[in-house]
């Protein structure tokens, strides 16, 4: 509806190299045609902007692959189309993810210049040693300078840190940990590493090359991790990010609120219109879309009143601050969206937390999301379609 609130994702699917735990949409390529690539989603971003018209713009977030090997002069261009397309709104937010390397972070000033306002920094680790089973392509020295040029120009910066690596201890997390938040940052994102299907790391522990850390070691990690951020004025607002008050990711909201979200360049997906949308993944492949149909979407599918509840509910439980069970039925025209038998058992257990309509899991049941999510989940017609999970 004309006015409503809008967020905009921008994927740069480049990078210089392929970490061995990332399944995004990330393709390195021997070069990068820069002006092509700013052609094409100007021309995808404005097909978007055909179908909502009269929105009103809240935050744009490039992400990737590597944002920040893209020229500042395109991120400029397309910061600039997409005001000349929506109203923006007041405290529009832009953010951009960045790697530490030398290069990229000598490109910071410039894109502060282009119009970013918000930089996520993917450190992943301050030892050496981490980055390197990691595969990072910086080392810990570039990372704190780089975090030190991005806090210069930029007045929100985040980091991204990795954490539940093999041999991980409490002692050794809690001292990475507590030097991460003495950073000055206002927002932080400590993530578990997680083997995913795909990776060149799945293949490796497979071999038995590597063995992941138990669950129970990850679980105490997870535990020192909230305790630690909270007691720093820095607690978690959503299962792995945590903020300052004021400072939460306001384009990241949109997703686990379930707001509407443009999502354009290759890989890209979106939410809009009670449409889902997704952007060839291949590099060429969307070039080729985009010269043929002037967009570059893939896939393209209404949900379902059931898939829109359920996909409000895996998303809105990852915030400490719950959901409205009540406003999504509404929303979507359900009688229900949760079993609350099954709900009022788990409060009971103190995994979860209800105050009327409203739920939310407790910091022991954030260990359990994906199993809570299976079981308070509102039972549906037969032969309707149910896809359950926080990935």
């Amino acid at each position: 509806m004309s006015g409503d609130p809008l967020a905009l994702y921008v994927h740069w699917p480049f990078c210089v190299s392929k970490c061995p735990y990332c399944d995004f949409n990330s393709h390195v390529r021997a070069s990068i045609d820069q002006d092509s690539w700013r052609d094409a989603l100007l021309a995808d971003l404005a097909h978007e902007a055909r179908l909502l018209p009269g929105r009103k713009l809240t935050s744009i977030f490039f992400g990737g692959g590597t944002p920040s090997l893209m020229d500042p002069a395109s991120v400029e261009v397309l910061i600039s189309a997409a005001r000349s397309h929506w109203e923006a709104a007041d405290n529009l937010e832009i953010t951009l993810e960045a790697n530490p390397n030398s290069v990229e972070a000598a490109r910071f000033a410039e894109l502060a210049t282009a119009g970013v306002n918000r930089l996520s920094l993917g450190l992943q680790s301050f030892d050496d040693r981490a980055l390197a089973f990691l595969g990072r392509a910086h080392c810990a020295r570039e990372g704190f300078r780089a975090l030190e040029i991005a806090q210069k120009n930029f007045r929100r910066v985040s980091f991204d840190l990795i954490y539940a690596l093999p041999g991980d201890r409490e002692d050794s997390w809690s001292a990475t940990l507590g030097q991460a938040l003495s950073l000055g940052t206002g927002h932080l994102s400590p993530y578990q590493l997680t083997i995913e299907p795909g990776t060149r790391f799945a293949s490796m522990v497979a071999k038995h090359q590597f063995e992941p850390l138990e669950p129970d070691a990850c679980a105490a990690l997870y535990e020192l991790t909230d305790a630690m951020t909270s007691a720093a004025g820095m607690p978690a607002y959503e299962i792995s990010n945590h903020a300052r008050r004021g400072q939460e990711s306001r384009h990241n909201l949109t997703y686990w609120r379930s707001g509407d979200y443009a999502g354009i360049g290759a890989g890209a997906h979106g939410r809009r219109l009670g449409m889902r949308t997704a952007r060839h993944k291949k590099p060429e492949n969307f070039l080729s879309a985009i010269a043929r149909n002037g967009h570059g979407i893939a896939d393209e599918a209404p949900l379902s009143a059931i898939e829109a509840a359920d996909e409000a509910l895996v998303m809105g439980l990852r915030l400490t601050e719950g959901i409205d069970t009540d406003a999504i039925a509404r929303r979507f025209g359900l009688a229900e969206i949760v079993d609350w038998r099954r709900v009022e058992r788990l409060a009971a257990s103190g995994h979860l937390d209800r105050q009327g309509p409203r739920i939310a899991l407790t910091a022991k049941g954030r260990l359990l999301l994906d199993h809570i999510l299976g079981e308070i989940a509102a039972p549906v017609p037969l032969g309707s379609p149910r896809v359950l999970s926080v990935a």
